[in-house]
This record gives structure tokens, C-alpha cells and sequence, in this order.
């Protein structure tokens, strides 16, 4: 992987250790030579990713809507700041610029922007990772629910194994450098003859 694009909040949370573990993930990524991609924000857990990379001589990438870079939120150290029309358009971009996604924590816009690349990956759009790091036990309800969608048969079991779940960031990373995508999109399954 030589970029991953960091989804996350825009708020720090209600537990010092989201913004701790954002800061060493873009840390991290920083010493292992990935480029980072997000959403261009210097507040939250978003510029506390940035700011890891950036203090540990990272190379950061921003794409913010030209809506949110008016209120004054962008981040204005970083590598390169692209600036986009809609909010679709930055997830697009994002996509674009990275090999890889990773969620750390975060509220409604986080959820639909990793659901979004997860939706695509089912239908075999790309067969790009999608890491999660689970800080705190995060994202443990999410994975439960996953497992009853599979159970009830809205999900197929390999579309639930692309989300690569971590509390580990250096096991989250290895993880997803071994990635392989599941072999089959949503609709297509193997037919006996």
C-alpha cells in the first residue's frame, strides 16, 4: 500500500484515547512510508490523524469541500489541500488517491462514507482493504450486527471478512497488506453443470 485514505471523525469524542490512537495511526503511516488521504480537516480525530503523519514527516493529502474550507476548518499545513465541489466528490477523490480505507471512530458521515467503499468493494467496483480500527471497542456492536445480517442472509460471509477489524494499528496495517478480495461481486455465483 502506498496510500490509504482515513475516514474519521470530525469531533475528538468523549474518550482521550480516539484522538491518542489517530495521532499514532498517522504516525505509523508516516514511518511505513504510506501517504495519507482524508478529508482535509484540521479539528477532531481528522487533524490529529494529519498532524501524526505531518510531525513524523508524513506526506498528507486533503480533499475538503469548498463549503467546509469557507468555515474556516481546513487544515492548512498539509502536503496538498484539493479542494472539490460536493461532498460526493471528495469521497470519489479519496477513493481515487488511495489503495486502501481506513475508519477510525466517528458519527453519521463516517458510517456513510465507509459504507459507501464497502458497497462498492461487494459489488467488485474495487478490491481495495478496508481496515477498521476498533479503539475502545468502537465498532464491536457493528461487527455483531454484521454477523446477524449474515446470519439472516442479507450478507454473504466473505462481504462481511472485507472489513479487516484491529485494535493493533501495526497488525491492522499487516492485515491489510495481505488483503486479498473476496473472488465473487454481490450477484455472480458460481453455477454447477
Amino acid at each position: 500500500m502506498k496510500s490509504v485514505v482515513i475516514f474519521c471523525g470530525s469531533s475528538e469524542g468523549s474518550l482521550p484515547a480516539y484522538k491518542t490512537q489517530a495521532y499514532q495511526l498517522g504516525k505509523t503511516l508516516a514511518e511505513q512510508g504510506i501517504r495519507v488521504i482524508y478529508g482535509g480537516a484540521k479539528i477532531g480525530l481528522m487533524g490529529a490523524a494529519a498532524d501524526g503523519a505531518l510531525h513524523h514527516g508524513g506526506e498528507v493529502v486533503g480533499v475538503i469541500p469548498e463549503f467546509l474550507q469557507t468555515k474556516e476548518v481546513a487544515h492548512e499545513g498539509l502536503t496538498d489541500l484539493i479542494v472539490v465541489d460536493t461532498m460526493h466528490e471528495r469521497k470519489l477523490k479519496m477513493h481515487e488517491l488511495s489503495d486502501g480505507i481506513i475508519t477510525l471512530p466517528g458519527g453519521f458521515g463516517t458510517m456513510e462514507e465507509m459504507f459507501e467503499m464497502l458497497t462498492w468493494a461487494q459489488l467488485g467496483l474495487h478490491g481495495k482493504p478496508i481496515g477498521v480500527l476498533n479503539t475502545e471497542g468502537f465498532y464491536t456492536d457493528l461487527f455483531e450486527l454484521a454477523d446477524v445480517m449474515v446470519d439472516r442472509g442479507f450478507l454473504k460471509a466473505n462481504h462481511r471478512d472485507m472489513l479487516i477489524i484491529c485494535e493493533d494499528i501495526n497488525e491492522l496495517i499487516d492485515r491489510m497488506k495481505a488483503y486479498e478480495a473476496p473472488e465473487l461481486p454481490k450477484w455472480i455465483s458460481k453455477q454447477t453443470t
